[in-house]
């Protein structure tokens, strides 16, 4: 390995990280426009010789293939954080994921006059190809922000801040372009004597494979510039060498401080399931009940159903900086991770509040279209929500993972929110597989309430938990968190804990 090293700083930070930032914003808009017209592409019955037409499942159907396949995504960087850290290094990862995942989206564009009989297969193969891609990529670029910081850098937890801002910069982008793609490149057809408009879902498809590109070329121009060897080399075989060239030898494969901050992680995962079963039903759910439930009318022009999809985004670009000078403002104060935790679970039920609001303005008669302010009010206490939890997991998860296991504990959390797709897929598939109207609106209230009340209760445990939880971290959370520091204190505790088992 060379000693290059990463090039300067602006703002504050490395350089690295806004490259960082720029590669995950079109990786974001790839999976995020891909992400908002699953559920609409498999429900839609009306189908074409020529480009365009969707697959025609039930909305249950349709729901259950989103939380399986946001599970997938979740569950296989567990596998692909093991691959960096042992074989591949977290750079080469990126590449072949990458590539993997902008295959995955070309497939999935492929019109399906193409392979007539085969639609079904094809979209298999598609999203199969991008599961894998997308557990090579996914941890291994947030590990890198976590890299690209010593132990105890204060800007670390603002560093995440600011790439999760471009996460959801390419997020907000995602759900106008892919609108436009797909009705763009639409087309009418007469059905049984009547004019037929049929969107082309393929085209969004094949704009979300164009965004996985950009991604791909940004970062092979500009890694060994702006990130110096950061992410060349398997991080097991870095740590071997750093302690082989101090003379240490680790008789155990973890201390007991490391396992103390890896059950932190476990414990915070739990919890993570619970946000995230409920803030899935974005593209599930929520994203039928925008379709059909909701009055999307301003004047004359009907929004698109994606639109919605992107308001989260929007608000994160928006408020992250407010909730980012929040924690600096408060100081000493500043909540520590787990009542951050609790608080982004409060805010996930304040915004089911506003979707029993929606169903509420109903009155059980779906032919009553629902204000679209009600769902603008959920997204935005959802967002809040996020911006509490999402972003403080990443950077809490480089604080406590032992270096030589970083990428794959990274895949560990994302195996938390695997989980909580898969779960979200089946909570939103009780709405029922296409029965009376009246009964899915009625099943959309108790799903909306049940996710609510979860999310209260799990907070509340949360909250009388956090200062255990803080002592497991071992000072990690610490501005003076140094490495010497930490070693003295792994000797002592290690030294106690011998003490006990004699």
């Amino acid at each position: 390995m060379s000693d290059a090293k990463p090039q300067g700083t602006l703002f504050g930070h490395p350089k690295g990280l806004f490259l960082l930032f720029t590669t995950e914003l079109w990786e974001r808009f790839s999976y995020y426009a891909m992400r908002a017209i699953l559920v609409l592409y498999l429900v839609d019955k009306v189908q074409s010789d020529q480009a365009g037409g969707g697959l025609g499942w039930t909305q249950a159907d349709a729901l259950s293939l989103y939380g399986t396949f946001t599970g997938l995504v979740y569950l296989t960087p567990l596998i692909g954080g093991w691959l960096a850290d042992n074989v591949l290094g977290q750079r080469k990862a990126i590449y072949i994921g990458g590539f993997l995942m902008a295959a995955g989206q070309f497939t999935l564009a492929a019109p399906h006059s193409w392979m007539p009989g085969l639609e079904t297969t094809v979209f298999y193969i598609g999203l199969g190809t991008l599961i894998l891609g997308n557990g090579l990529f996914k941890p291994n670029i947030s590990t890198m922000v976590g890299d690209l910081y010593p132990a105890g850098d204060h800007r670390r937890d603002g560093a995440f801040t600011i790439f999760y801002m471009g996460i959801n910069l390419g997020a907000a982008l995602s759900g106008f372009i892919v609108a436009w793609a797909y009705t763009s490149f639409g087309h009418d057809v007469v059905i049984d004597g009547k004019d037929v408009f049929i969107n082309n879902w393929q085209a969004g498809f094949f704009c979300a494979g164009v965004g996985m590109i950009l991604s791909l070329i940004i970062q092979f121009f500009f890694a060994q510039k702006l990130l110096g060897d950061i992410g060349t080399e398997p991080a097991a075989r870095v740590e071997q060498r750093k302690n082989e060239a101090k003379g240490e030898i680790r008789s155990e494969p973890l201390t007991k401080i490391e396992r103390d901050r890896i059950k932190v992680i476990m414990v915070m995962g739990l919890f993570t399931i619970i946000f995230w079963a409920g803030f899935e039903q974005a593209g599930g759910l929520m994203n039928l009940f925008t379709n059909n439930f909701t009055d999307r009318m301003i004047g004359s022009w009907e929004v698109p159903t994606t639109y919605f999809q992107s308001l989260n985004a929007i608000f994160i670009v928006v408020f992250a900086p407010v909730i980012a000078s929040i924690w600096i403002r408060l100081g000493k104060s500043e909540p520590n991770s787990p009542i951050k935790f609790a608080i982004g679970l409060f805010l996930l039920a304040i915004g089911f509040l506003f979707m029993m609001g929606a169903v509420f303005e109903m009155g059980g008669d779906a032919s009553v279209k629902s204000s679209m302010w009600w769902l603008v009010g959920a997204y935005f206490f959802h967002t809040m929500g996020e911006l509490c939890l999402s972003p403080i997991g990443l950077s809490m998860v480089t604080k406590l993972a032992p270096l030589r296991i970083a990428s794959l504990m990274m895949g560990a959390w994302f195996l938390f929110i695997a989980a909580a797709n898969k779960i979200g897929g089946l909570v939103g598939s009780l709405i029922g597989h296409g029965g009376e109207v009246e009964e899915q609106l009625a099943n959309a209230m108790a799903i909306f309430a049940g996710i609510g009340i979860t999310a209260v209760i799990s907070g509340i445990i949360l909250y009388f938990m956090s200062n255990k939880l803080v002592d497991w971290m071992h000072g990690a959370e610490s501005k003076n968190d140094t490495e010497e520091e930490v070693l003295e204190e792994e000797i002592a505790v290690t030294a106690e804990h011998e003490g006990i088992q004699r």
